[in-house]
């Protein structure tokens, strides 16, 4: 702890930590145009600015950070857990939508707040308010003030279900001495990966493991009996597709890959379920444009015989949408976002194609690919052929399912193996001791 106060003290993070708090009025900018945008809650945008809307609980209370909404998913089993031990999780978040689902799942006693930028006045104020006994953030946020102001406090730091792609780790390492200050401000790292661990202990960390990837340990996602029943009834036994996650250009791709794939399968339907609903109205302009025959999940339309896409832009239904697909394509993978998560449709054994760009789970789609589970498709132009392949060899298909859903078997495991390591940190004076008992964190400077 010593060693985490005297580097959070250093000239690096200190001129970083000026040049952020320098930076406010370009923070506001940037909010209002965020705000602008219906990404910021504006009921809420105080708290992107350190402005607690809830009073602070009495007891131990553990900071989680998980930035959006795979993030999100990834860390509730280890909230829930943590609840039911007794103590206080607080939750922060960046984007509306993963706010959204915290509001629907998080257990009582868990709260939610919107992170506040980092610069060291706004992560301050935060601090002062709501003064966590240990802080977590999840995968790959890396914020220098709130690194280093934790460490001024001697408040614990932690990344949880750590990932580092080899592209980040290139960019990090050229950092030099930036990089290691910022990364001595973390006193343990649980990594999803060996990959993963070998990297952060390069750029300076002093504990990392490695007890796997929390993806597999979440439950598979859910679905509404009844809304499942009726759409089924719907779809009267027609094939569907699921094109999940999509981002800009990939609902293109999509609908150029059904257009291609509706000559061989003149019923099938295209379950169409971008990752942000709120992209909802320029999704649906794009099928109109296209003079597509579609409903629109939003508007509580039903698919007709007569439709052939079904615009699914609503929050929490990829449980539903993955029970009615025979075959599903998982987006981010075709533009450079790094890919979404495949453990839900493996644990519904869901046929699954991707894209190439898939670095934000890379170590899983390894797993997948090394095991025949899953289709890679190096390009858009080749995804009709791999749904096609699976729509026609349902035998094969199938096969394919569930060895997917076996890889996702094995790597559960993971939530429990944390817990052990975060169990000094979440109970210092012993695994007896009462989860309600309060430490006191010293103030540090800015």
């Amino acid at each position: 702890m010593a060693n985490r106060d005297k580097v959070a003290r250093s000239l690096t993070l200190r001129c970083w930590r000026m040049l952020a708090g320098l930076s406010l009025p370009l923070l506001r900018l940037v909010h209002a145009s965020r705000l602008k945008a219906g990404k910021e809650d504006p009921a809420r945008q105080g708290e992107r600015f350190g402005e607690a809307s809830l009073p602070r609980p009495d007891g131990r209370l553990v900071w989680v950070h998980a930035a959006s909404v795979g993030e999100t998913n990834s860390i509730l089993p280890l909230v829930e857990r943590l609840v039911a031990d007794g103590l206080t999780v607080l939750l922060t978040t960046v984007t509306r939508t993963s706010a959204e689902i915290a509001a629907q799942r998080l257990p009582a006693g868990a709260l939610h707040q919107f992170a506040p930028f980092d610069a060291p006045q706004l992560v301050g104020r935060f601090l002062d308010h709501w003064r966590p006994d240990l802080a977590l953030v999840v995968e790959s946020e890396l914020w220098p003030s709130t690194f280093s102001l934790l460490a001024l406090r001697g408040v614990p730091l932690v990344i949880v279900n750590g990932r580092m792609s080899a592209r980040s780790f290139s960019g990090w390492r050229k950092a030099g001495r930036a990089a290691r200050a910022l990364f001595s401000c973390v006193d343990l790292c649980l990594a999803q990966s060996n990959a993963d661990a070998a990297r952060y202990r390069s750029l300076g960390i002093g504990q990392v493991r490695s007890p796997g990837n929390l993806k597999y340990d979440a439950e598979p996602p859910a679905a509404d009996p009844a809304a499942l029943a009726e759409l089924a009834a719907n779809l009267a036994g027609r094939p569907a597709w699921l094109a999940a996650s999509t981002h800009p250009g990939e609902d293109e791709i999509a609908l150029k890959a059904h257009a291609e794939l509706q000559a061989h399968y003149p019923e099938l339907m295209l379950l169409l379920m971008p990752r942000h609903p709120a992209r909802g109205d320029e999704v649906a302009s794009l099928l109109a444009s296209r003079s597509e025959r579609f409903a629109r999940r939003s508007a509580e339309d039903l698919p007709q015989p007569d439709q052939t896409v079904y615009l699914m832009d609503t929050l929490g239904e990829m449980g539903l949408a993955l029970r009615l697909a025979n075959v599903v394509f998982l987006g981010g993978s075709f533009v450079q976002v790094g890919g979404h998560n495949p453990v839900e449709p493996a644990q519904l054994a869901v046929p699954l194609v991707t894209g190439p760009h898939v670095a934000n789970a890379r170590a899983i789609y390894r797993d997948l690919w090394e095991n025949k589970a899953s289709i890679r498709v190096g390009e858009p132009e080749r995804l009709a052929e791999a749904v096609g392949t699976l729509l026609a060899d349902p035998e094969t298909a199938r096969t394919m399912a569930e060895r997917a859903r076996a890889v996702a078997g094995e790597g559960a495991g993971a939530l429990q193996r944390t817990l052990d390591a975060l169990a000094p940190l979440l109970y210092p004076s012993g695994p007896d001791a009462a989860p309600g008992d309060t430490t006191g964190h010293r103030t540090g400077d800015s």
